[in-house]
């Protein structure tokens, strides 16, 4: 297989790419570096069947002249700064929908018909049932972010109806794991390695969400591509656990052996837009044979280690 990942170099992007590699195929990153990070892909470069192009998916007759001669396409790349996405509402629409739309675009100009798209978990908004289905009934959209992923998705379906391509739509909980660079695990420990003894937490600390393991993500998106035929698939992918915003400050603060006092901003969302419970009904894509290896404390752990080992990661994003 000729994979075209975009978001290439970023955190899961680069993860999936080394995991391609280790399999066999040959694997082209497409990455603009604005969050993606060069150190993420050192290793892949020495491999001869990988190839990096800093490009970006806006440039959209460049990206059709890149995607040529590829057959299935991971389009990882977005805006990954969700909780700030009032200040800046155009970035949304142009990396995540815009681009998605370029996307799709140079596909059919160039003859790609199979695409693996990251969404979000956060398109069910505020949902009355949990955990929350595929075939859940989509509510009034308060994120800018959730509401971009939902017009790519519409798009993938409506090219798959239209033009006839093959689409894989995975809505992610928040993944976590090596090479992590944002959210709040990052936030948390970004602070406490700052301060140990005080912890500002948005919101009122009782938040429910749930997470998954990046390398549980890869294993759920590259067995749904290659077990399950042609057409438009959608896929929740999650586990079936979740924990407070508090419980996840416990794991990560015990892991670290200090004890911060924590002051609240107060109200039941960390910021506008965000939904204070996400728990994904993923029976789904378990049906197919996948299920998720790490439970989510082992997932915040492995996370805070790796931080803890890279210290050059928040240096650069201080």
């Amino acid at each position: 297989m000729r994979a075209f990942v975009t978001g290439g170099a970023g955190f899961v992007g680069s993860t999936l790419a080394d995991r391609l590699l280790a399999d066999g195929h040959e694997v082209t990153a497409y990455d603009n570096f604005s969050t993606g990070q060069r150190s993420f892909v050192q290793r892949a470069l020495g491999n001869p069947r990988y190839r990096l192009i800093e490009g970006d998916l806006l440039d959209e007759q460049r990206l059709r002249r890149d995607l040529r001669g590829h057959d299935l396409v991971f389009h990882l790349a977005a805006n990954a700064d969700i909780k700030d996405g009032l200040k800046h509402p155009r970035k949304d629409l142009e990396h995540n929908t815009i681009a998605t739309f370029h996307v799709l675009e140079a596909m059919r100009g160039v003859g790609t018909s199979r695409i693996a798209f990251s969404s979000t978990g956060s398109v069910y908004g505020e949902p009355a049932v949990f955990p929350t289905p595929e075939t859940c009934p989509f509510p009034v959209q308060t994120s800018l972010y959730a509401a971009s992923k939902l017009a790519g998705e519409a798009l993938l379906s409506a090219y798959a109806a239209g033009y006839g391509i093959s689409a894989w739509i995975f809505r992610f909980v928040s993944i976590l794991g090596e090479r992590y660079t944002h959210g709040h695990v990052f936030d948390f420990y970004k602070q406490l390695r700052k301060d140990p003894k005080r912890l500002r937490v948005l919101g009122d600390g009782r938040q429910r969400k749930s997470y998954l393991y990046v390398q549980d993500c890869i294993d759920a998106v590259l067995h749904a591509v290659s077990t399950t035929g042609p057409g438009l698939h959608v896929f929740n992918l999650g586990t079936d656990e979740y924990v407070t915003v508090e419980q996840s400050i416990g794991l990560i603060t015990g892991f670290l052996g200090v004890k911060p006092e924590l002051s609240y901003t107060g109200g039941e969302r960390g910021w506008v837009g965000d939904s204070p419970f996400i728990f994904l009904d993923t029976r789904k894509i378990r049906a197919t044979g996948w299920a998720p290896k790490l439970t989510i404390a082992q997932s915040v752990e492995r996370t805070i280690a790796w931080l803890v080992q890279n210290p050059d990661l928040l240096e650069r994003r201080d």
